[in-house]
């Protein structure tokens, strides 16, 4: 009997290369010339993401840091919005606020100008200047931005309760205005107006477009102007923020979303928490968490931070989806500022050569040929979810409803005696407190 031969492993597959003067696209560098170490997290970066935008998924950005201050959002992330790609974006009340400072009517030559990071920052306060990282800027841009501020949320428009969405869709009309009045570059809040992408923020009493609103509430309590109405409803934005995970779920062709988070932070975590929201909290069936998800980030893993954590960490959790991260997650541990002007202008050359080959070939004959052709050509007025929130809202309202049973369980923990506070009748004053020693000497 002749003897077996042994099964041989398959051959790992050899890392194969290009010279950088043999490619003729960014894409093309960063498949064939990033091989090894940073380089191979960022080709796999981006490889997700093209894979992602080539399987029509809606992508949801979360963006921490000074973007609007550095001018990097007039660079590649209004592109990037404007591709028809983006669902919404989750960022900080800082980057709305410092949005508006180059409409300014005394500013609009471009107030932002560039300093050492190790300079004299105390001849820097001397002479009223103020400065991020290398960025900086007059102090009167700040006053002049909270003076125009506190006038916008005087308005009528804004003497009710609202979602912080709602806010920051109305401010962008008005720094549209602004902007258009003096003639500068649109800035970010106003391009997610005119493509009615909503802007939703974590953490909104952390920066000063609520800085102001508490001026104008303090000037009320004290009898200084009159009635100021406007508030925010955290809940209702929150909720909101779930029924667009809800959407891109179960209401539109992909059926899964991707994410490209930036930095960390609140943004990061108020981007992933409308999975465990709609699935842990709500206890609605079927729901999954994202299919792609991309992160660059400057923290390390080992700081236990949601900052740094990799996507593989938001898999126990249920924020991304446990079948597919294996093949669809990354975390490149870098400044984003460096890559990104790469990763979006080579993103936006693939639709160009796409649109080309359409035009030769016809859409048709391109998407049953190119499979990634579909996703890529998405109608550049992209989603406008803030035009259908009250739909959307509407949707996952009737959910909740559905699952009235369940959520009434919900409420029921075995509290131990002493939880309840004593019970004082109607009309009946409660005892008054001893007063405390005073701690004068």
């Amino acid at each position: 009997m002749a003897k077996k031969q042994p099964k041989h492993a398959p051959h790992p597959r050899a890392v194969r290369v290009r010279r950088v003067d043999e490619c003729s696209s960014l894409h093309e560098i960063f498949q064939h010339c990033l091989p090894a170490f940073g380089g191979a997290f960022l080709r796999r970066v981006y490889n997700i993401l093209d894979t992602a935008i080539g399987a029509g998924c809606p992508l949801t950005l979360s963006i921490s840091g000074p973007i609007t201050v550095s001018g990097q959002h007039q660079t590649w992330l209004l592109p990037l919005l404007e591709s028809g790609w983006v669902a919404y974006l989750s960022t900080t009340d800082a980057v709305c606020y410092h949005d508006g400072h180059r409409s300014l009517n005394a500013f609009s030559y471009g107030p932002v100008h560039e300093v050492p990071i190790f300079g004299n920052d105390a001849a820097l306060r001397d002479e009223g200047t103020i400065r991020v990282t290398d960025m900086a800027f007059p102090e009167q841009v700040l006053l002049d931005q909270d003076r125009y501020l506190s006038a916008l949320l005087q308005l009528p428009e804004f003497q009710h309760t609202m979602t912080g969405t709602e806010m920051r869709h109305r401010l962008g009309r008005h720094f549209g205005a602004l902007e258009e009045k003096n003639g500068v570059t649109p800035g970010l809040l106003s391009s997610c107006h005119r493509l009615s992408i909503p802007v939703l923020v974590g953490a909104p009493a952390d920066g000063s477009v609520f800085l102001n609103s508490m001026k104008l509430w303090a000037m009320r309590e004290a009898g200084l102007i009159g009635d100021y109405r406007f508030a925010l409803d955290m809940h209702a934005e929150v909720f909101e923020a779930c029924a667009y995970h809800r959407w891109g779920l179960f209401d539109q062709p992909s059926k899964a979303l991707a994410t490209l988070i930036l930095g960390g932070g609140v943004p990061k975590n108020y981007n992933l928490q409308p999975e465990p929201a709609l699935g842990q909290i709500l206890g609605l069936p079927n729901v999954r968490g994202y299919q792609f998800d991309v992160q660059i980030v400057t923290a390390p893993v080992t700081d236990g931070s949601l900052s740094s954590c990799f996507p593989a960490e938001a898999v126990t959790w249920g924020k991304v989806d446990k079948d597919t991260y294996m093949q669809t997650t990354e975390s490149l541990q870098s400044d984003y500022s460096l890559v990104m002007p790469f990763v979006v202008k080579a993103l936006l050359d693939n639709r160009a050569r796409y649109e080309r080959m359409a035009a030769e070939r016809g859409e048709k004959a391109l998407f049953k040929e190119e499979t990634k052709a579909r996703g890529y050509l998405r109608p550049r007025e992209g989603y406008r979810l803030f035009e259908q929130r009250e739909e959307l809202c509407g949707r996952l309202k009737n959910d909740v409803t559905r699952n009235g049973k369940w959520l009434a369980e919900s409420l029921d923990y075995p509290l131990p005696p002493g939880s309840f506070p004593p019970v004082v009748p109607t009309g009946t004053p409660e005892p008054a407190k001893p007063k405390r020693a005073s701690r004068r000497r």
